[in-house]
């Protein structure tokens, strides 16, 4: 039987070693364990970073940062499919054990303080990172929800910074996410011209609806997906989508709930 490998990430620096299976990573406030079991990828931690963050409350996010109780898990070894399916809310998470969640639930709303609220009647969805100071995202990309569950949006800067490898973490159905910078190129395009109504103005990325998909020779996939040494990953990108909106493989029973 083989023994499985251990990794232990600590201030960006990895040590591998023979023990049970596991990625780990530690900070004065993070605290997150990733094992690998019967079939399983499962990450447990209290989903705070192990890099500094943005003040909160702050003008576009009236929440504070709170430790979280997360346990999810993943295929080990998914099974890419000729089928996308939507994800929503959580779309994987991080090797330091904060949440990918790069959609939002906000649309443009005239009627609002804020411009902005939870009523989709406009059609008109506020992206993450497009609406980054409306939204109040830290320099990381990530804010904070009602619960105090800090996320991503898009590029987790952090923790990047602290880390000498291209993977980030895993999708909700097990495959890889890596940034490998502008080796990797996104197939969206932001829409020519002006809005057809809505909040009017031209196409600029603040809104989902703002982009296509058009693809091309070399570009990711609808899901940000592509080849990575020969085998199929996600991608980070510095364009939208950011990070992976859509799954090719089974999703995890554990991102198929809010």
């Amino acid at each position: 039987m083989d023994r499985p490998i251990s990794y232990l990430l600590i201030a960006g620096v990895t040590i591998a070693g023979i023990a049970a299976s596991a990625y780990a990573a530690q900070a004065a406030s993070g605290s997150v364990s990733i094992t690998k079991s019967r079939g399983e990828i499962c990450m447990v931690s209290n989903g705070l970073p192990n890099h500094s963050t943005g003040n909160f409350p702050n003008s576009g996010n009236p929440h504070r940062i709170a430790a979280q109780s997360i346990e999810v898990c993943v295929p080990e070894n998914p099974v890419k499919t000729s089928r996308a399916t939507a994800l929503r809310g959580s779309t994987g998470f991080a090797l330091n054990g904060v949440m990918i969640r790069p959609g939002t639930a906000d649309y443009y709303d005239p009627s609002s303080r804020r411009g902005f609220s939870r009523n989709p009647a406009s059609g008109w969805k506020l992206d993450g990172k497009g609406a980054a100071q409306q939204l109040g995202l830290d320099s990381n990309n990530a804010h904070v929800d009602k619960r105090g569950l800090y996320h991503y949006h898009a590029k987790p800067t952090g923790l990047l910074a602290k880390t000498n490898s291209s993977l980030v973490g895993f999708a909700a159905d097990g495959f890889e996410i890596h940034y490998v910078g502008g080796r990797a190129k996104s197939g969206y395009t932001l829409k020519p011209g002006n809005r057809n109504g809505g909040p009017g103005g031209k196409h600029d990325g603040t809104y989902v609806q703002d982009w296509q998909y058009t693809g091309g020779a070399g570009k990711l996939d609808q899901c940000n997906g592509g080849e990575l040494n020969g085998k199929f990953v996600y991608f980070v990108t510095d364009s939208y989508p950011y990070f992976p909106h859509c799954a090719w493989g089974k999703v995890s029973r554990d991102f198929g709930r809010p």
